[in-house]
């Protein structure tokens, strides 16, 4: 990226103290000297990109927004409290905390709950619908089973003519249990 690019698109890192990110930005305006950005646009573009938490500590120690301050008075302050804030700016607040996540409100909770259900809803019709296909192909060959088998002698599950007598396998049952 262009160093003027990098200096307008700046921000402060994450777990980066203020005057980390003051340095940084400083270092960025040194690499490119012929930014061409003045005093004030350098002041509001390095305010611009601190996060969230960071300025409402530099607004609340200007006793009001740090925008509204001077060009001096704004340096000053950021001068001061940077000189301070190795540990207590370094903005813990920016990471993402999934209690955010369970926030939901209860019409967004049954608009949660219906689309599932209309998902689910919608599955169940597409089974039932295929289901009395898979009926058809199941009584055909079904119905062709039974027409094939059945002996007319013992009532079983064989063709007729190939019979085993009952009592033979009963004895055959006997005489495996005898060894």
């Amino acid at each position: 990226m262009e160093g003027k690019t990098v200096i307008s698109s700046f921000h402060q890192f994450p777990n980066e103290s203020l005057s980390e990110a003051l340095e940084r930005f400083r270092g960025l305006l040194r690499k490119t000297p012929t930014h061409g950005f003045s005093e004030p646009i350098q002041l509001n573009m390095f305010i611009d990109g601190l996060r969230p938490q960071t300025k409402k500590l530099l607004d609340a120690s200007a006793g009001g927004k740090i925008k509204l301050k001077t060009l001096e008075e704004a340096t000053e302050l950021i001068k001061n409290m940077s000189a301070s804030d190795h540990v207590i700016l370094r903005d813990i607040v920016h990471q993402p905390i999934k209690k955010i996540l369970l926030e939901l409100s209860s019409h967004d909770a049954l608009l949660a709950q219906n689309k599932l259900l209309s998902k689910q809803l919608e599955i169940l019709t597409e089974t039932l619908g295929k289901l009395p296909t898979k009926l058809s192909i199941g009584q055909c060959t079904h119905s062709s089973v039974l027409q094939v088998t059945g002996c007319t002698i013992y009532g079983e599950a064989h063709e007729t003519g190939q019979c085993i007598p009952i009592e033979e396998n009963t004895q055959e049952v006997h005489y495996m249990g005898n060894q």
